[in-house]
C-alpha cells in the first residue's frame, strides 16, 4: 500500500490540485489570478519572459566549459535514475538484502517513474 501512495500520490497530486482549482473557479466564477484585459495580459508575458531570463542566467556557468562537463550537467539526472533502477533490480533478485532497504528502493524507483513520465502523463489527461 505504501508503495501505491508513494509512486501514484505524486504523479497524480498536481492533477488533483488543478481539478480542486478549476471547481472553485466554477462555483466563484471568478478568473481567479488570471488577466482581465490585453494590457494586464502583455505585463504578464513581459513579468514571465523577464522570470524565465533571469533563471537561464543563474543557470549558465562561467566562463566556457568543456564539452563532457556539458554534456554531464544535461545527463546527470537521467544517470542517477539508471542507477537508481539498477540497484532496485539488483536488491529484488538478492535475498539478503533487508525488507526495509528494498522497499526504499521501490519508493525512489516509482518516485523516478514519476520524474520521467509523470509530467507527460499529466499534460495528456489535463488536455482531454
Amino acid at each position: 500500500m505504501s508503495f501505491l501512495l508513494t509512486t501514484l500520490l505524486p504523479m497524480l497530486a498536481p492533477a488533483f490540485a488543478d481539478g480542486i482549482r478549476g471547481v472553485f473557479s466554477k462555483l466563484t466564477g471568478g478568473a481567479g489570478g488570471s488577466p482581465q484585459n490585453v494590457g494586464e495580459r502583455i505585463e504578464l508575458m513581459r513579468a514571465d519572459n523577464e522570470r524565465l531570463m533571469a533563471l537561464a542566467q543563474v543557470d549558465t556557468p562561467s566562463g566556457t566549459p568543456s564539452q563532457w562537463v556539458v554534456d554531464f550537467r544535461s545527463s546527470f539526472r537521467y544517470i542517477t535514475i539508471l542507477l537508481i533502477w539498477i540497484l532496485t533490480a539488483m536488491a529484488i533478485f538478492d535475498t539478503s538484502i533487508k525488507e526495509n532497504i528494498l522497499i526504499i528502493l521501490l519508493d525512489l524507483s516509482g518516485a523516478s517513474m514519476s520524474f520521467i513520465i509523470g509530467e507527460r502523463m499529466y499534460f495528456n489527461l489535463k488536455g482531454r
